[in-house]
């Protein structure tokens, strides 16, 4: 029986139209993790009503206060802050600045007169109290227009520019996107390749290949696993969720963990 061996060639033009198709998939289908954050339960109760109607929202967190939501965004970070200004303790923009990592932020408040600071903490929009439904689906529509272009310039880091890699096997040869690998395992002198579809085994050695240039976007966690970081869904201390599976995170790897929170 022959073993399963990695080959990699440069991408063709056909290849790269096939990458973009599945990147336009994947953007449709995408889900963005929000956080509502207000001190004030009728208006925390008001945004959850408006948010729940759009589906590209997975609403994460609903809290009533800054502190609550940064405890839980430095160990699990959304994509996106639905966030009230004033309010005791730590104050909605006071917030924004200790999550600048977040890709999106809009400010709801009854107080107008901060919309020039908020902008300046790179607020993607302001509204102001109370909540009209047609301000908020324009809003929604700016959102997820940007959302979607950030999201595509994430992948094509992990696309465009990358090698084809191909898994030989006999006298044939199995072609992956590189960005649809969701996680590596070490098996001894194998690693197995995990992509949506299905699971690959191959004859090299896990240190090996992350030592690859192919494999540069692969973040270590375990002496058994290696994944890509745009699968990432959820990290605490002890484990990472990657689409849907849950990896445990070694203690020799926490620091390059750590380093996906800044």
């Amino acid at each position: 029986m022959l073993l399963p061996r990695i080959t990699w060639q440069g991408r063709s033009k056909m290849s790269i139209l096939e990458s973009q198709r599945s990147l336009a998939m994947e953007v449709l289908k995408k889900t963005y993790k929000c956080f509502i954050i207000d001190d004030n339960e009728l208006d925390r109760l008001s945004i959850l009503s408006h948010a729940r109607r759009y589906p590209f929202l997975d609403i994460d967190g609903v809290f009533g206060s800054a502190r609550q939501a940064l405890d839980l965004a430095q160990k699990s970070p959304p994509d996106i802050l639905l966030l009230d200004i004033d309010m005791p303790g730590i104050n909605g923009l006071d917030l924004r600045k200790q999550l600048e990592q977040v890709p999106a932020c809009i400010f709801i408040t009854s107080h107008p007169e901060f919309a020039l600071e908020s902008f300046e903490t790179a607020a993607l929009d302001f509204l102001v109290k109370p909540l009209r439904t047609e301000r908020f689906e324009k809003a929604m529509g700016r959102l997820q227009r940007f959302l979607e272009i950030h999201y595509k310039a994430e992948l094509l880091d992990y696309t465009l520019g990358e090698d084809t890699l191909f898994i030989k096997d006999g006298h044939s040869h199995i072609k992956l996107q590189l960005y649809d690998i969701i996680y590596l395992e070490a098996l001894k002198d194998y690693t197995g390749i995990i992509t949506r579809q299905k699971k690959y085994c191959v004859l090299s050695p896990l240190s090996h290949l992350l030592k690859e240039k192919t494999f540069q976007n692969f973040i270590r966690i375990h002496r058994s696993y290696a994944v890509q970081k745009h699968f990432i869904n959820k990290i605490t201390p002890k484990e990472i969720l990657v689409n849907d599976t849950l990896l445990p995170v070694g203690r020799s790897y926490k620091d390059a963990v750590d380093k996906l929170l800044t």
